[in-house]
């Protein structure tokens, strides 16, 4: 477990780098001409805390037997994911440049033909089915490493992840750690319009696992709590991250429209000055 005084002292650092990961998001983005900016910037403190402060893997031995498995099941996210292994020199920051182009393998959902990415996605509701049987080959290998998988909120309309969910619960995976982007919007309109979830914390404790809320923006309380799983012996746990669509732009946050848009060069120039970039 990690002592206050370090997570606070770490907390520094990731919070500079889910900045520096939210810069390389919009260019990317931007050049590409794609979209998911909102989807990315919601889950980018939680990709900064799980690589720079929890997960165990090393840079420079992406395959390392030992690693800590991470799962990204809403893959629409791919943006972020290759922001945060570029800034931990896990892959060529040059290659941020190839993100969306054609004949790149950098595509728009986050794909395992990229160092350090285990699992493609973007078909939603796979992830969390994928990493459980990730969890259960591990323990049925005596091996240490853990499982992360982060969800959004919208996938949990998916029945695959009900099943999954429990599966590790009547296999007692307490090496998983599930964690679901609980930004209250999915692509056309909020949760509760499209098919609502709540009482959600409810229903995953029904399901046998232990469950925490936070805020996900929060690098202290997302280190705490990632840091103490599993937080009841013989039981999954879930992190739910109560998140902000856009975070980080104030013009972005909470606006379902950034699911889908592209900025401009004006809105690029707007959100990386928000960010501080110098060069905005």
């Amino acid at each position: 477990m990690l002592e206050v005084n370090k997570i606070k002292q770490d907390a520094v650092q990731t919070i500079a780098l889910a900045r520096s990961m939210r810069k390389d998001v919009l260019k990317m983005v931007y050049r590409a001409r794609a979209s998911h900016v909102g989807s990315c910037f919601s889950v980018t403190d939680i990709l900064a805390v799980l690589y720079g402060q929890i997960m165990n893997f090393r840079p420079e031995e992406p395959s390392w037997h030992l690693r800590d498995r991470f799962i990204l099941s809403k893959g629409h996210a791919a943006a972020a994911v290759y922001a945060v292994l570029a800034n931990m020199r896990i892959i060529p920051r040059s290659d941020l440049e190839t993100y969306g182009m054609d004949g790149s393998q950098y595509m728009t959902h986050v794909s395992h033909k990229i160092t350090g990415v285990e699992f493609s996605s973007g078909s939603l509701g796979h992830g969390l089915p994928f990493g459980v049987g990730k969890a259960l080959a591990a323990k049925k290998l005596g091996q240490t490493w853990r499982v992360f998988v982060l969800l959004s909120d919208g996938e949990m309309d998916e029945g695959t992840n009900w099943e999954a969910l429990m599966f590790a619960s009547h296999h007692r995976l307490d090496n998983i750690v599930a964690i679901i982007d609980y930004n209250k919007l999915q692509s056309l309109t909020t949760i509760a319009q499209t098919l609502g979830l709540e009482p959600l914390v409810d229903k995953l404790t029904a399901f046998g696992w232990a469950v925490r809320e936070v805020d996900g923006h929060d690098h202290d309380a997302l280190c705490k709590g990632l840091a103490e799983a599993p937080w009841q012996p013989g039981k999954p746990s879930l992190l739910l991250a109560h998140t902000v669509k856009g975070k980080g732009v104030s013009f972005m946050e909470n606006q379902v429209e950034w699911h889908y848009r592209s900025p401009d060069d004006k809105l690029l120039a707007a959100s990386l000055a928000e960010l501080g970039d110098p060069d905005a």
